[in-house]
């Protein structure tokens, strides 16, 4: 079995992105870090921010897992903002953190979404698949997943079984 963490990348840690992320975690065993729980500052240029939470983590991450599920819930047609300045900070590893960059290449992406739409518009995955392209990772599979009356629907449950069997 992979070894595997899941980021969860909501703006609500008790949300509906979290009740799926709780769910798959129960399933296979995978960690989770929940980033509204890290102090993530956004990307900065001169590197300003380089004592927040950002490089421990990834270097734990890099070291530790070969498959990263990032899960998020879709705000405005997208990743959440918490989400999109983590990915923003992986720049970092390519410029002060190159070794732990570099460790990035070669693992596995993965992808859940959790949003009150049962479809996700087009070019959701679009910057999942993109920076995995460009950081030598394999973009492995996504889910998109919604909650109905405070559950997971069967629906969705049937959703996440082949999700899982796709990364594993």
């Amino acid at each position: 079995m992979k070894k595997g963490i899941i980021i969860l990348g909501s703006s609500n840690s008790n949300g509906n992105t979290q009740k799926v992320t709780s769910y798959v975690s129960k399933l296979i065993n995978y960690p989770v870090i929940d980033l509204k729980q890290k102090k993530i500052l956004e990307f900065d240029y001169e590197f300003n921010n380089r004592h927040d939470d950002f490089h421990p983590l990834i270097i734990t991450i890099v070291e530790n897992y070969d498959l990263i599920i990032f899960a998020t819930p879709v705000y405005w047609y997208t990743m959440s903002g918490i989400m999109k300045t983590f990915f923003d900070r992986i720049s970092d590893c390519l410029t002060i953190e190159e070794e732990t960059g570099r460790k990035l290449k070669g693992m596995e992406m993965a992808v859940i979404s959790s949003g009150s739409d049962k479809i996700l518009k087009k070019g959701f995955h679009m910057p999942f698949l993109e920076s995995a392209k460009y950081l030598g990772m394999d973009y492995v599979t996504d889910v998109h997943c919604w909650i109905e009356n405070e559950t997971i629907p069967d629906v969705v449950k049937i959703k996440i079984d082949k999700f899982i069997k796709a990364i594993m």
